[in-house]
């Protein structure tokens, strides 16, 4: 048959195959935000799919670590096959998953009793391949173990996602550490979108990208994920306060 000729079904059916396979994909597969302007901060034009990264929350709140939580859920909601979220702590809210874009029937639950575990598991399912990403619920993440974890995801092609979660507030710094993440992004909640009427609006996010592999970091306020796992974008106000409560126009 030509190979041009081939259609979309039996393209599908090939890659899911591969996928079954754990072949890797190729080294250039990004997956996109779908905004330009995070786009083309990002080598490629999107996340490397065969690679890890990293996301935490702008605070060592529940607030903040809700909000990287289901940014990272968006990302692997636009992955195609089940999800593998690696875990120590019971407490994460599946229908918040599902309301942006992550449906439960997608997801795997590996639960661990010791961090060591979690990251064993992390590199096994991103070893393995097969599924359309890995996340994993970390408190510390040492250089050695994001090496094997960034090796692990190139070899299979799977995105692996560190999500940084911290039990008391003095982790935190943590974060700041090197690892072999490709990118390191920090989550913070913003106020609400406005309503023409009383309501709660669309929850709004400030999205830093903290180190970008081969790229620049840049920081974006975007509309959190919605039921397909999409973000939407609105640009960075001039006075609108830092974390630290100065204002951007201050000297």
């Amino acid at each position: 048959m030509n190979e041009t000729a081939v259609s979309p079904t039996i393209a599908e059916l090939r890659a899911r195959i591969q996928c079954l396979e754990g072949r890797p994909l190729r080294k250039d597969e990004v997956l996109s935000f779908g905004v330009a302007e995070m786009d083309s901060k990002l080598p490629g034009g999107g996340l490397a799919m065969g690679a890890l990264h990293e996301v935490a929350g702008g605070g060592a709140d529940a607030i903040h670590g809700a909000a990287a939580a289901l940014f990272a859920a968006g990302i692997v909601a636009r992955t195609k096959g089940d999800v593998l979220w690696c875990l120590a702590r019971p407490d994460l809210f599946a229908p918040a998953l599902t309301q942006a874009g992550l449906h439960h029937d997608r997801v795997i639950y590996v639960e661990a009793d010791r961090e060591e575990d979690v990251l064993a598991n992390f590199e096994e399912g991103l070893r393995f391949g097969g599924v359309g990403g890995v996340v994993a619920e970390l408190v510390r993440l040492p250089m050695t173990a994001s090496r094997r974890l960034q090796l692990a995801a190139e070899a299979s092609g799977t995105i692996g996602i560190a999500l940084r979660r911290w039990r008391r507030p003095t982790e935190a710094a943590d974060f700041g550490q090197p690892t072999a993440a490709t990118t390191r992004w920090r989550i913070s909640v913003l106020p609400s979108e406005a309503l023409p009427v009383p309501g709660i609006g669309r929850a709004r996010w400030l999205a830093e990208l903290i180190r970008a592999r081969a790229g620049e970091a840049a920081e974006f306020e975007i509309g959190a994920c919605d039921a397909t796992g999409c973000i939407s974008f609105s640009p960075v106000s001039a006075d609108r306060p830092d974390q630290a409560g100065r204002s951007r126009s201050a000297g």
